[in-house]
């Protein structure tokens, strides 16, 4: 089984729920875990809960990076912080991938810090899973869009390679066979967007072995249309935070509707169904994290508000990851489309 490094002083709620998420995983499965971080506090957190010995290990990091520090400044300041001596055992070959609830910038400069980029990648990118509806029997309910953080601005070229590396990790992870990739723009039409987008489009068109679907708008991210959606860092993110918050916005008003009327209430249980639904599908806890594509190494970035929940699956999507040779499958494609 993979060995998974885990940064546990990373994250809003580090390192309690980073142990108890790995202490949990150390219980249901195989995967050998290492715990990076301080010893005695990593220690006293794990005298609280059950876990097996033989599939746990404590890695000392005296120092971390708290989740408000700026990210250039810390990484160059504490070479010994658990998020560096994490990505460290990775390079080394200790540990066969990385998972971190911590700083995401930190995160991105750790990897590219310690990590070889694979050949012929003009940038990396952070992706994510979001949720969607399906148009087909068996459709994964979870789309992958990317960037959604670790650029700003982008060329024409290095969004068609955001394309290559999202096809092959949906392959590879939610197992499509020949994923859907489309460009978000401004409209479908294949010269929108400006420069950039238009030439994108183009580079996408002609890439041997993308199944490339053209480009989609805003109200089709939460449509089956494309199973890979790619965009620049910026404009990625505040899709994704627009996500999390209309999925918190409903939530929330369906729990302030259950306490003012008695018909409101008699209503919402009849809903209660597809409330529950829609709160397990938009939850972030289900997914784990992040993977940061591009590297030869492994790395998935964990919500910074994730608990014992989250962090555990963020593990498994890690050893998933690791068995099923995504960065391989990103470097052949990448090959593929030069």
């Amino acid at each position: 089984m993979p060995t998974i490094a885990i940064d546990a002083m990373g994250g809003d709620h580090a390192p309690e729920e980073i142990v108890r998420g790995v202490a949990q995983v150390s219980r249901e499965s195989d995967i050998q875990c290492i715990l990076v971080g301080n010893e005695a506090v990593i220690q006293r957190h794990l005298e609280e809960t059950s876990y097996r010995p033989e599939k746990l290990s404590i890695v000392h990091a005296p120092t971390a990076i708290g989740m408000a520090e700026d990210p250039r400044e810390a990484i160059r300041a504490k070479k010994d912080c658990s998020l560096l001596v994490g990505t460290a055992l990775v390079a080394a070959g200790r540990a066969d991938a990385m998972v971190s609830a911590g700083n995401t910038g930190a995160c991105v400069l750790a990897c590219a810090k310690t990590f070889r980029v694979i050949r012929g990648i003009r940038k990396t990118a952070l992706a994510s899973v979001y949720p969607r509806k399906v148009e087909y029997p068996g459709q994964d309910p979870l789309a992958l869009l990317l960037d959604v953080g670790a650029t700003i601005r982008c060329q024409s070229d290095e969004l068609a390679q955001f394309g290559i590396m999202g096809a092959a990790y949906a392959k590879r992870i939610s197992k499509v066979p020949t994923p859907r990739v489309a460009l978000l723009n401004m409209g479908s039409e294949a010269n929108k967007g400006g420069d950039v987008l238009a030439s994108a489009y183009e580079l996408m068109q002609k890439l041997p072995g993308l199944n490339f679907v053209g480009n989609i708008e805003g109200n089709d991210l939460a449509r089956g249309k494309a199973d890979v959606i790619v965009c620049e860092g910026l404009l990625g993110n505040v899709v994704l935070k627009l996500i999390e918050g209309v999925s918190e916005v409903v939530l929330d008003l369906a729990s302030y509707a259950a306490h003012q009327h008695l018909a409101w209430r008699l209503g919402l249980s009849m809903l209660a169904s597809g409330i529950r639904q829609l709160r397990d599908l938009t939850d972030y806890r289900n997914y784990g994290g992040s993977p940061i594509l591009g590297f030869e190494n492994i790395f998935i970035k964990s919500h910074g508000r994730s608990n014992a929940r989250a962090i555990g699956n963020a593990v498994k999507v890690a050893a998933k990851a690791v068995r099923d040779s995504v960065p391989a499958e990103i470097a052949a494609s990448v090959a593929l489309g030069r």
